[in-house]
């Protein structure tokens, strides 16, 4: 499990922070039999309330990554291979790193593409392309198509994980950008559908001709506005499970 003294950065609530840690924790199999500590063990490890270590529980137990059993304590849920995680912010997109590997296959190259350099808003057609699987426990769920503006591509043209065939990492290309970029990633806007398989993806996730897959599109702006990646991602539904939490506003 990672690092039990980590604290909250800016924006980060101590709940999160602890249900991100044992989330990676159960990826990397930490915890002896697939139980976790007891709330009053944790509280104590990481120097937490109870409340706040009984929150982070409740979050990992409505995102069905664990479960609990009455007198028995909180389990690991074993959910026949499918990946979940929390995508609430841009640092949960860069957190795949943890516990997924980048697989490159076709490396960083400057094409014509005129609806990617629309989406970007591009004064012409050239963008930079990379396309990717994300593999957890080497198999294949994701199948990524990332186009970048021209000023983000020749940011990366000299990275290893987008130039060199075959190369395997646990790099995320947002990730890469972001310490490279003048202006940081700061949001990103997505849209989810189904579509059926193309024909790279069931090459490269090894599913059947025209099977639906899970569409996501994000486009990511840096802290002027400007976008600089637009990520076309194809999920496989068995083995992925996009989770998210809505809140609701109420008056105090």
């Amino acid at each position: 499990m990672s690092d039990p003294a980590r604290r909250p950065t800016k924006g980060e609530t101590a709940y999160r922070v602890l249900a991100d840690e044992l989330r990676d924790g159960i990826a990397s199999e930490s915890f002896a039999g697939g139980r976790l500590p007891t709330e009053a063990e944790l509280a104590q490890t990481h120097g937490l309330s109870r409340q706040t270590v009984r929150r982070a529980m409740q979050e990992l137990v409505s995102d069905g990554v664990v479960y609990r059993v009455p007198g028995r304590g909180t389990f690991v849920n074993e959910n026949g291979g499918q990946y979940a995680r929390r995508f609430g912010s841009v640092e949960d997109l860069m957190g795949l790193s943890l516990d997924t590997e980048f697989d490159l296959v076709r490396p960083l190259r400057r094409q014509v593409d005129v609806a990617a350099a629309s989406r970007l808003r591009l004064e012409n057609d050239i963008v930079w392309t990379v396309v990717f699987r994300r593999l957890h426990d080497n198999v294949p769920f994701c199948l990524t198509t990332v186009h970048l503006s021209p000023e983000a591509g020749r940011l990366l043209v000299d990275l290893p994980e987008v130039t060199e065939p075959g190369t395997r990492s646990r790099a995320t290309v947002i990730g890469l950008l972001d310490s490279r970029l003048d202006s940081p990633i700061a949001d990103a806007e997505q849209s989810i559908t189904v579509a059926p398989a193309t024909e790279l993806a069931e090459e490269q996730l090894g599913c059947p001709p025209g099977q639906p897959l899970l569409r996501i599109e994000r486009t990511y702006a840096d802290t002027e506005g400007t976008p600089v990646e637009l990520a076309l991602s194809q999920f496989l539904p068995e083995h992925y499970s996009y989770r998210t939490k809505l809140r609701r506003s109420l008056p105090r």
